[in-house]
């Protein structure tokens, strides 16, 4: 519906779809990416620390504890951390900071999609790159005769939704092939498998990392992240935010944030828990005929050669079981699935096999 009170950008908008977040119970939800574990009992205490103490009062503007955790967990300073009301807002901000310059940004051509709604909402136009047909990102793709005729890079690594990755010397390849242009690498996954370029901030001045509490930190209900950079990226995505919200982490996201940093044993633990479920899912649908990415992420991206995706996921649906399809080129017989509790993923290939068997 377009009505005559919008501005001509809203009619032009094309938002983000997010995953299914449904009211029904009794779901196994693998749809989402969620970890399948609860945060740490030290981060839950730590919020009901900071409601006791009261919220009438504003909370820090800078997030200054959380800097300080993160910076010291990454061994940054603290003016090398922007933290932010989870990794969505902090992309928002960096796309409006670093990549209006009036020509293309380079992006691959199957990643999150929230990136080209940054584009379509900031007026950026875009190039995409297209994935090999291994689904692997091609980092000699993004040479450019003249790098300053491009407005940046944005990759995730480990890509989603394939859930592969680039290994650090392909991750310095891309930023000297852009040495005047920010490149931007969203490691929301890097928990499970990845490797941080954040080693590399303090050799490269163009490079801008994001993360998010809301992966292997089970934080997503709280909307945690941040991004990491030398202190003049920092500084540009700071007056940027000072110019939209200046609150926008409120007392109870600071303090869990900081408890979930603090408790690295259960992060340790749960991860552990994931990976070790990934593994064992991998084989399991390998075993009913799916091919299956390698992954690096909290997901598997899995394909069955003899089945459509799309009615696979109408067939685990109505057993109670949610999985991501999308209907997109090149990626629309895949079906991305979260990895979830064990049970959760018994419950996923028994309901595959009923499915399977019913299309057969």
């Amino acid at each position: 519906m377009q009505s005559s009170f919008w501005s001509p950008v809203v009619g032009r908008l094309v938002p983000y779809v997010p995953g299914e977040q449904p009211k029904l119970e009794k779901l196994v939800k693998l749809n989402t990416n969620e970890n399948p574990y609860p945060p740490s009992p030290r981060v839950i205490a730590a919020i009901q620390a900071a409601a006791r103490q009261g919220l009438q009062l504003y909370p820090d503007p800078e997030a200054m504890a959380l800097r300080q955790t993160i910076a010291a967990h990454h061994g940054l300073a603290v003016n090398h951390v922007f933290p932010g009301n989870g990794s969505d807002e902090v992309l928002a901000h960096a796309f409006f900071a670093f990549f209006q310059h009036g020509c293309s940004l380079l992006m691959p051509d199957i990643s999150y999609s929230f990136y080209q709604v940054y584009c379509g909402l900031y007026g950026i136009p875009v190039e995409m790159v297209p994935l090999t047909e291994e689904m692997v990102l091609d980092v000699s793709a993004y040479a450019r005769a003249d790098g300053v005729s491009v407005a940046g890079v944005v990759i995730a690594n480990p890509n989603a939704p394939t859930g592969m990755g680039l290994p650090l010397q392909q991750v310095e390849q891309l930023l000297r092939l852009h040495p005047k242009r920010v490149v931007l690498v969203d490691e929301a996954y890097v928990d499970f498998g990845g490797e941080s370029a954040i080693p590399l901030i303090a050799q490269y001045p163009n490079l801008l990392v994001v993360h998010t509490l809301s992966k292997s930190r089970s934080l997503a209900g709280l909307r945690v992240g941040f991004a990491c950079g030398q202190a003049h990226l920092i500084e540009a995505l700071e007056r940027v935010k000072n110019s939209f919200n200046s609150y926008p982490l409120d007392r109870l996201a600071i303090a869990g944030g900081v408890a979930a940093f603090e408790d690295q044993a259960y992060f340790e633990q749960t991860r552990a828990a994931v990976l070790n479920s990934r593994e064992g899912l991998v084989l399991a649908l390998e075993d009913l005929g799916f091919q299956v990415l390698p992954s690096q992420a909290n997901f598997v991206f899995a394909r069955h050669p003899q089945q459509d995706a799309a009615a696979i996921a109408a067939g685990l649906r109505a057993r109670g079981v949610l999985v991501r399809h999308f209907r997109l080129p090149r990626i629309e017989q895949y079906l991305r699935i979260s990895i979830g509790t064990p049970a959760q993923c018994d419950e996923l290939v028994q309901a595959l096999g009923s499915v399977l068997s019913g299309l057969a």
